[in-house]
């Protein structure tokens, strides 16, 4: 997804993995490292709630 920062409430419900801003902001958000993002992301989607539902089972 492109970043267009008139959409910036859309760009929370996503997680980007191209960007190292949004590796950064999300990892340090998420309470976990980039490997676990990237997993969590593979496993479920980059939507942000199931990335955050994913990482609480764990």
């Amino acid at each position: 997804m492109a970043d267009d920062t008139s959409k910036t409430a859309l760009d929370r419900k996503f997680i980007s993995l191209e960007e190292d801003y949004e590796l950064r902001d999300w990892t340090k958000t998420l309470g976990c490292t980039e490997q676990q993002l990237r997993e969590a992301v593979k496993a479920v989607g980059n939507s942000a709630s199931a990335v955050r539902q994913y990482l609480g089972k764990k």
